[in-house]
Protein backbone atom coordinates (compact mmCIF):
# COMPACT_ATOMS: atom_id res chain seq x y z
CA UNK A 1 0.00 0.00 0.00
CA UNK A 2 1.44 3.30 -1.55
CA UNK A 3 1.48 6.51 0.73
CA UNK A 4 -1.37 8.50 -1.36
CA UNK A 5 -3.61 4.96 -1.36
CA UNK A 6 -3.17 5.60 2.73
CA UNK A 7 -3.84 9.27 2.57
CA UNK A 8 -6.81 9.02 0.55
CA UNK A 9 -8.14 6.04 2.47
CA UNK A 10 -8.08 8.41 5.96
CA UNK A 11 -9.32 10.90 4.13
CA UNK A 12 -12.37 9.28 2.88
CA UNK A 13 -12.72 7.93 6.33
CA UNK A 14 -13.32 11.31 7.45
CA UNK A 15 -15.31 12.86 4.71
CA UNK A 16 -17.85 10.12 5.94
CA UNK A 17 -17.20 10.96 9.48
CA UNK A 18 -17.48 14.51 9.57
CA UNK A 19 -21.04 14.17 6.99
CA UNK A 20 -22.29 11.49 9.69
CA UNK A 21 -21.59 13.52 12.85
CA UNK A 22 -23.05 17.08 11.14
CA UNK A 23 -26.41 15.25 10.19
CA UNK A 24 -26.42 11.84 10.97
CA UNK A 25 -27.95 9.13 9.34
CA UNK A 26 -27.58 8.90 5.33
CA UNK A 27 -23.81 10.30 5.48
CA UNK A 28 -22.41 6.62 5.27
CA UNK A 29 -23.42 6.17 1.65
CA UNK A 30 -20.75 8.47 0.72
CA UNK A 31 -18.28 5.67 2.06
CA UNK A 32 -19.08 3.42 -1.38
CA UNK A 33 -18.84 6.08 -3.92
CA UNK A 34 -15.10 7.39 -2.15
CA UNK A 35 -13.58 3.69 -1.99
CA UNK A 36 -14.85 3.33 -5.97
CA UNK A 37 -13.39 6.63 -7.42
CA UNK A 38 -10.93 8.33 -5.08
CA UNK A 39 -8.94 5.02 -3.19
CA UNK A 40 -9.19 3.11 -6.54
CA UNK A 41 -11.61 0.64 -6.76
CA UNK A 42 -12.95 1.29 -10.00
CA UNK A 43 -12.41 -2.37 -10.92
CA UNK A 44 -13.59 -4.27 -8.04
CA UNK A 45 -17.40 -2.48 -6.78
CA UNK A 46 -17.98 -5.85 -4.65
CA UNK A 47 -14.54 -5.57 -2.27
CA UNK A 48 -15.76 -1.75 -1.73
CA UNK A 49 -19.58 -2.90 -0.80
CA UNK A 50 -17.28 -5.20 1.42
CA UNK A 51 -15.14 -2.81 2.72
CA UNK A 52 -17.20 0.17 3.06
CA UNK A 53 -20.05 -2.39 5.24
CA UNK A 54 -16.75 -3.01 7.89
CA UNK A 55 -15.99 0.68 8.11
CA UNK A 56 -19.95 1.70 8.48
CA UNK A 57 -20.34 -0.87 11.47
CA UNK A 58 -17.05 -0.35 13.17
CA UNK A 59 -18.13 3.69 13.53
CA UNK A 60 -22.02 2.60 14.17
CA UNK A 61 -20.59 0.73 17.44
CA UNK A 62 -18.78 3.48 18.52
CA UNK A 63 -22.03 5.67 18.67
CA UNK A 64 -23.84 3.00 20.22
CA UNK A 65 -21.95 3.25 23.11
CA UNK A 66 -22.04 7.17 23.62
CA UNK A 67 -25.94 6.68 23.04
CA UNK A 68 -26.59 4.17 25.39
CA UNK A 69 -24.95 5.59 27.81
CA UNK A 70 -27.27 8.65 27.02
CA UNK A 71 -30.15 6.41 27.58
CA UNK A 72 -31.01 6.46 24.01
CA UNK A 73 -30.68 2.72 23.32
CA UNK A 74 -33.54 0.63 23.64
CA UNK A 75 -31.49 -2.95 23.04
CA UNK A 76 -34.55 -4.99 23.40
CA UNK A 77 -36.24 -3.21 20.63
CA UNK A 78 -32.99 -2.85 18.72
CA UNK A 79 -32.37 -6.74 18.63
CA UNK A 80 -36.09 -7.81 17.43
CA UNK A 81 -35.32 -5.62 14.45
CA UNK A 82 -31.85 -6.25 13.67
CA UNK A 83 -31.95 -10.19 14.08
CA UNK A 84 -34.34 -11.07 11.25
CA UNK A 85 -32.15 -8.08 9.55
CA UNK A 86 -28.76 -10.17 9.94
CA UNK A 87 -30.65 -13.18 7.76
CA UNK A 88 -31.67 -10.27 5.19
CA UNK A 89 -28.04 -8.95 5.18
CA UNK A 90 -26.87 -12.42 3.95
CA UNK A 91 -29.04 -12.59 1.63
CA UNK A 92 -28.46 -9.45 0.48
CA UNK A 93 -25.15 -9.55 0.42
CA UNK A 94 -24.91 -13.09 -1.71
CA UNK A 95 -27.48 -11.37 -4.29
CA UNK A 96 -24.66 -8.60 -4.39
CA UNK A 97 -22.36 -10.78 -5.15
CA UNK A 98 -23.73 -12.29 -7.70
CA UNK A 99 -24.52 -9.06 -9.83
CA UNK A 100 -22.66 -7.31 -12.08
CA UNK A 101 -20.16 -4.72 -10.75
CA UNK A 102 -20.94 -1.99 -12.76
CA UNK A 103 -25.10 -2.94 -12.64
CA UNK A 104 -24.51 -2.63 -8.67
CA UNK A 105 -22.91 1.18 -9.10
CA UNK A 106 -25.97 2.16 -11.07
CA UNK A 107 -28.44 0.74 -8.81
CA UNK A 108 -26.59 2.07 -5.66
CA UNK A 109 -26.50 5.85 -7.88
CA UNK A 110 -30.24 5.30 -8.54
CA UNK A 111 -30.53 4.98 -4.26
CA UNK A 112 -28.46 7.79 -3.58
CA UNK A 113 -30.89 10.15 -5.77
CA UNK A 114 -33.43 8.32 -3.38
CA UNK A 115 -31.59 9.14 -0.45
CA UNK A 116 -31.26 12.54 -1.32
CA UNK A 117 -35.04 13.19 -2.30
CA UNK A 118 -35.87 11.93 1.22
CA UNK A 119 -33.29 14.35 3.03
CA UNK A 120 -34.35 17.35 0.93
CA UNK A 121 -38.14 16.71 1.28
CA UNK A 122 -37.90 15.44 5.54
CA UNK A 123 -38.71 17.48 8.00
CA UNK A 124 -37.33 17.42 11.65
CA UNK A 125 -40.46 15.45 13.50
CA UNK A 126 -40.56 15.99 16.97
CA UNK A 127 -39.69 14.11 19.72
CA UNK A 128 -41.79 12.47 21.98
CA UNK A 129 -41.98 10.37 25.10
CA UNK A 130 -41.55 6.57 23.83
CA UNK A 131 -44.89 4.19 23.71
CA UNK A 132 -44.51 0.17 24.77
CA UNK A 133 -43.24 -1.77 21.43
CA UNK A 134 -44.22 -4.90 23.13
CA UNK A 135 -47.25 -5.75 21.70
CA UNK A 136 -47.68 -8.47 18.51
CA UNK A 137 -48.70 -6.17 16.30
CA UNK A 138 -45.85 -3.86 16.71
CA UNK A 139 -43.85 -7.02 16.25
CA UNK A 140 -45.23 -8.25 13.50
CA UNK A 141 -44.49 -4.66 11.76
CA UNK A 142 -40.98 -4.61 13.41
CA UNK A 143 -39.72 -8.11 12.30
CA UNK A 144 -40.34 -7.78 8.52
CA UNK A 145 -39.29 -4.06 8.32
CA UNK A 146 -35.97 -5.40 9.35
CA UNK A 147 -35.55 -8.16 7.43
CA UNK A 148 -36.34 -5.53 4.12
CA UNK A 149 -33.86 -2.84 5.16
CA UNK A 150 -31.06 -5.74 6.53
CA UNK A 151 -31.40 -6.92 2.78
CA UNK A 152 -31.00 -3.78 1.38
CA UNK A 153 -28.08 -3.05 3.58
CA UNK A 154 -26.57 -6.35 2.94
CA UNK A 155 -27.12 -5.91 -1.14
CA UNK A 156 -25.46 -2.02 -1.37
CA UNK A 157 -23.51 -2.40 1.78
CA UNK A 158 -24.74 0.91 3.18
CA UNK A 159 -25.39 1.07 7.28
CA UNK A 160 -29.45 1.44 6.01
CA UNK A 161 -30.21 4.08 9.11
CA UNK A 162 -32.16 6.46 6.72
CA UNK A 163 -34.57 3.80 6.49
CA UNK A 164 -34.29 2.11 10.35
CA UNK A 165 -35.02 5.49 12.03
CA UNK A 166 -38.67 5.89 10.29
CA UNK A 167 -39.09 1.80 10.74
CA UNK A 168 -38.25 2.34 14.16
CA UNK A 169 -40.65 5.75 14.76
CA UNK A 170 -43.06 3.63 12.76
CA UNK A 171 -43.46 0.17 14.32
CA UNK A 172 -41.35 0.57 17.28
CA UNK A 173 -43.29 3.28 19.62
CA UNK A 174 -40.62 4.97 20.12
CA UNK A 175 -38.88 8.62 19.98
CA UNK A 176 -36.73 10.47 17.72
CA UNK A 177 -33.83 10.52 19.83
CA UNK A 178 -34.25 6.62 20.76
CA UNK A 179 -35.34 5.76 17.24
CA UNK A 180 -31.62 7.00 16.33
CA UNK A 181 -29.61 5.52 19.23
CA UNK A 182 -31.97 1.77 18.54
CA UNK A 183 -31.20 2.35 15.02
CA UNK A 184 -27.41 2.07 15.56
CA UNK A 185 -27.33 -1.46 16.94
CA UNK A 186 -28.68 -2.50 13.71
CA UNK A 187 -26.73 -0.84 11.36
CA UNK A 188 -23.77 -2.31 13.66
CA UNK A 189 -24.68 -5.87 13.08
CA UNK A 190 -26.02 -5.16 9.56
CA UNK A 191 -22.59 -4.08 8.65
CA UNK A 192 -20.46 -6.92 10.43
CA UNK A 193 -22.90 -9.58 8.46
CA UNK A 194 -22.46 -7.82 5.40
CA UNK A 195 -18.85 -7.21 5.36
CA UNK A 196 -18.29 -11.13 6.62
CA UNK A 197 -20.47 -12.51 3.50
CA UNK A 198 -17.90 -10.41 1.79
CA UNK A 199 -15.11 -10.99 3.83
CA UNK A 200 -15.65 -15.25 3.00
CA UNK A 201 -15.69 -13.97 -0.56
CA UNK A 202 -12.47 -12.36 -0.56
CA UNK A 203 -14.04 -9.00 -1.26
CA UNK A 204 -12.84 -7.38 1.99
CA UNK A 205 -9.82 -5.18 2.45
CA UNK A 206 -8.85 -4.83 6.49
CA UNK A 207 -6.07 -2.38 5.88
CA UNK A 208 -8.10 0.30 4.12
CA UNK A 209 -11.30 -0.52 6.45
CA UNK A 210 -9.03 0.38 9.49
CA UNK A 211 -7.80 3.80 7.48
CA UNK A 212 -11.39 4.22 7.00
CA UNK A 213 -12.53 4.09 10.20
CA UNK A 214 -9.62 6.18 11.54
CA UNK A 215 -10.47 9.05 9.50
CA UNK A 216 -14.42 8.36 10.57
CA UNK A 217 -13.65 8.83 14.03
CA UNK A 218 -11.55 11.74 14.24
CA UNK A 219 -13.52 13.71 11.52
CA UNK A 220 -16.92 12.64 13.09
CA UNK A 221 -16.05 14.23 16.99
CA UNK A 222 -15.60 17.88 14.50
CA UNK A 223 -18.25 17.35 12.63
CA UNK A 224 -20.60 16.59 16.05
CA UNK A 225 -19.43 20.14 17.43
CA UNK A 226 -20.55 21.88 14.15
CA UNK A 227 -23.83 20.28 14.24
CA UNK A 228 -24.19 21.71 17.54
CA UNK A 229 -24.25 25.01 16.13
CA UNK A 230 -25.36 25.28 12.88
CA UNK A 231 -29.07 24.69 10.92
CA UNK A 232 -29.67 21.08 10.33
CA UNK A 233 -32.49 21.52 7.47
CA UNK A 234 -30.01 23.78 5.94
CA UNK A 235 -26.87 20.92 5.73
CA UNK A 236 -29.46 18.31 5.52
CA UNK A 237 -30.12 20.22 2.06
CA UNK A 238 -26.72 20.88 0.92
CA UNK A 239 -25.66 16.88 2.03
CA UNK A 240 -29.19 16.04 -0.71
CA UNK A 241 -27.43 18.77 -3.28
CA UNK A 242 -23.84 16.53 -3.20
CA UNK A 243 -25.71 13.28 -3.49
CA UNK A 244 -27.42 14.47 -6.27
CA UNK A 245 -23.75 15.19 -7.98
CA UNK A 246 -22.30 11.96 -6.74
CA UNK A 247 -25.08 9.96 -8.44
CA UNK A 248 -24.63 11.78 -11.41
CA UNK A 249 -21.09 11.14 -11.76
CA UNK A 250 -21.53 7.81 -11.03
CA UNK A 251 -24.06 7.25 -13.76
CA UNK A 252 -21.72 9.34 -16.29
CA UNK A 253 -18.75 7.00 -15.70
CA UNK A 254 -20.95 3.77 -15.30
CA UNK A 255 -22.78 3.94 -18.15
CA UNK A 256 -19.87 5.62 -20.14
CA UNK A 257 -17.66 2.77 -19.39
Amino acid sequence: MDVVTVVLSIFSGAVVGFVLGVIGGGGSILALPLLVYLVGYEGDPHAAIGTSALAVAASALVNVIHHKRAGHVDLKLGLWFALPGVAGALLGARLGLATNGDRLLILFACLMLVVAWRMWTQRQPVDRPRGGHSQPFRRRIVVPLGFLVGALSGFFGIGGGFLIVPALLWGGGIGVKGAIGTSLVAVTLFGLTTAAGYGFAGKLDLPIAGLFILGGIVAGFAGTRLAHGSPTDRLRRVFAAALVLVAAYMLFRTLRA
